[in-house]
């Protein structure tokens, strides 16, 4: 199956998001779909799989016109779309969900949803509800009934995002397979440089709403680099730091939300640390992080910041004691939908009885320039990309905090954001700042970790040297292995 689009264009508001992008996409190939926060490439791709209509353009599959709105209308003409976040219902179950727009019998639906399941190696019980799946099956749940649907173009938004090793081994094979043996066409995005180099046999690359360039694979790192950005970056250097006194400890902690709980956690984190938490998601992390911004009661135990016990303290007590949170859903906690750029700015900056816009928006431009915020004043923040709605996080986060707990701060960012996301997390850790930060990307915590704690279904795991693992050591941690350790010892 071979797709061609012609002259794509898309607006919103004054942002060109897709600008003349013409490009043929062929059938038996994965492809990358490269390009930095707000390049377009996920807009181009929701336009291909029907979730949103182009201003202008064609769209020709195996050279024939096809013209069609939604995301079923483009399934029926054989394109369907792998979001990062799988689209189903957590109350049903595996064969329900499987069930959704196939005209078929629930013991035909069962039948068929085995078989293609056994055909890659997919491990999916039909009457387990989602809930109760892991990211990765949940995505092959997808990819199995997009498959019944007829799908022969395979769209998948950062695939690779909070699943282990052994299910992104799982995943490949699978995209391998469809490609090789079914000639189906796999368009891959993702800023995942090593995925896309491990597993594409070409690239496209956009930047600024434009087609810049593609490139067969195999290719370096460098040079996609230089593709996407048109420059190399240069290398990234991390000063040691002289750690201080303890900043926050958690003395035998135990949370738990639901049936998932971590037991007596103890740790100590010191001034000028940065601890970087490892696991799938779900896995019991996240618990732990909110209970250090108070945002989590312990069950039991104590958690102190800077000697002082705050145990069942609200979150405003621990911003008192200078704590400042950052969450991995940005438009759902950190930031408001249908709010400017400067209004945001006003709400943290604000500290008289009245406003004062026009003081609210000269401070707004100066952040967004110090910030490198590629958006307006007036702006809703819900248009900027998500790059740049990171940056603008990072400018309202304090300067000076005792500890920095970030949920993923480089979630769904590409190479060169990831990276200056980090030069302001250094910076103020240079000046005595602890960070504790959650990561799907194994490089990120290996990189920029003095410590790792790995989580596995409650269960934790730490490496005293962040520096001396590998990426290969920890995808496996994360994905359960010090348990089984575990249990061959008792």
């Amino acid at each position: 199956m071979d797709i061609e689009l012609r002259d794509i264009h898309k607006h919103f508001g004054a942002v060109h998001a897709n600008n003349a992008i013409s490009v043929t996409f062929h059938g038996g190939r994965i492809i990358g779909v490269l390009g930095e926060n707000g390049a377009g490439k996920s807009t181009l791709m929701k336009i291909l799989s029907g979730f949103q209509p182009a201003d202008s353009g064609d769209i020709r599959i195996d050279g024939k016109h096809a013209h069609y709105h939604g995301p079923q209308a483009a399934i029926a003409n054989g394109i369907g779309m792998l979001q990062q976040d799988p689209l189903d219902v957590p109350a049903f179950t595996v064969l329900e969900n499987f069930l959704f727009a196939l005209p078929l019998s629930r013991g035909k639906a069962r039948e068929q949803l085995a078989d293609i399941s056994r055909r890659f190696g997919f491990e999916l019980d039909s009457d387990t509800p989602i809930a109760n799946l892991t990211i990765a099956q949940r995505q092959q749940l997808e990819i199995v009934r997009l498959l019944a649907l007829g799908v022969r173009t395979l769209i998948l938004d950062e695939p690779t995002t909070g699943i282990s090793a052994e299910q992104k081994d799982v995943l490949f094979s699978t995209l391998q397979a469809l490609a090789k043996n079914d000639g189906m066409t796999v368009l891959l995005v993702s800023h995942k440089l090593e995925d896309v180099i491990a597993l594409c046999s070409e690239i496209v690359v956009l930047r600024a709403g434009k087609l810049v360039g593609s490139m067969p694979m195999p290719a370096t790192t460098q040079q996609i680099v230089r593709l996407m950005f048109g420059q190399e970056l240069a290398p990234q250097t991390r000063k040691s730091v002289l750690l201080g006194d303890s900043v926050a400890r958690l003395d035998s902690v135990t949370v738990q939300r639901g049936r998932l709980a971590v037991h007596n956690l103890s740790l100590d984190i010191r001034a000028g640390e940065v601890i970087g938490f490892a696991g799938l998601d779900g896995s019991g992390q996240e618990m732990v992080m909110r209970a250090f911004a108070g945002l989590v009661r312990p069950v039991s135990g104590h958690i102190f910041l800077r000697g002082r016990d705050v145990t069942g303290k609200p979150y405003r007590e621990f911003m008192r004691c200078g704590v400042a949170f950052g969450a991995a859903g940005r438009l759902e906690e950190g930031l408001i939908a249908g709010l400017t750029l400067t209004e945001h700015i006003a709400l943290v900056n604000n500290h008289e009885p009245l406003l004062r816009w026009g003081n609210a928006r000269e401070t707004c431009n100066m952040q967004l320039q110090q910030y490198d915020v590629r958006g307006r004043p007036d702006d809703e923040i819900q248009r900027l990309s998500g790059g740049n709605q990171q940056r603008l996080l990072m400018g309202l986060m304090p300067q000076n905090p005792a500890l920095m707990v970030l949920e993923q701060p480089t979630r769904g960012l590409d190479v060169e954001s990831a990276r200056w996301i980090w030069q302001q997390l250094l910076a103020r850790r240079e000046g005595g700042t602890a960070i504790v930060f959650s990561a799907a990307d194994l490089d990120e915590l290996v990189a920029y970790s003095d410590r790792i704690v790995v989580f596995y279904a409650g269960q934790t795991y730490e490496i005293t040297d962040g520096a001396a693992t590998t990426i290969d050591e920890l995808g496996h941690l994360i994905g359960g292995e010090f348990m089984r350790g575990k249990e061959n010892a008792s």
